[in-house]
């Protein structure tokens, strides 16, 4: 290799290493206050209930989830300072123990019935009385 060949991949190496340490780190996907939800869970998991109970209940992620303090326009997910957050929690122990009580056998043809934040919610924030 000639001698400019070596100075310009060293250069592009040095930008490299150069952007990466100003570059913004990623914030930790941990969870942090899980008090229902397993504390292992992974990111993608725990996306995919949250998603799960935004369509249950047809809302969005500031109806559980308070405004940070420092900057309002993101989300604190760790906070409880919203009460609905607490609500949440209420409603997964009920439908985990009911769950458990009346539908944890398995069906004939092999599915496992059970209840959802759907089965009352019907994509409302309060389910509605017939």
């Amino acid at each position: 290799m000639g001698y400019k060949k070596i100075t310009t991949i060293s250069a592009v190496l040095c930008f490299v290493a150069l952007l990466s340490a100003f570059a913004p780190q990623q914030e930790d996907q941990k969870a942090k206050n899980l008090k229902v939800l397993p504390k292992n869970i992974s990111h993608d998991e725990l996306k995919k209930v949250m998603d799960d109970f935004k369509v249950a209940l047809g809302v969005k992620c500031n109806f559980c989830h308070a405004a940070r303090t420092d900057d309002p326009s993101k989300l604190d997910f760790a906070s409880d300072e919203n009460k609905h957050k607490e609500i949440a929690r209420k409603m997964m122990r009920m439908t985990a123990k009911i769950n458990k009580s009346y539908f944890n056998k398995k069906q004939e043809d092999g599915s496992l019935k059970a209840i959802s934040c759907a089965t009352c919610h019907n994509g409302l924030k309060h389910p509605k009385m017939i």
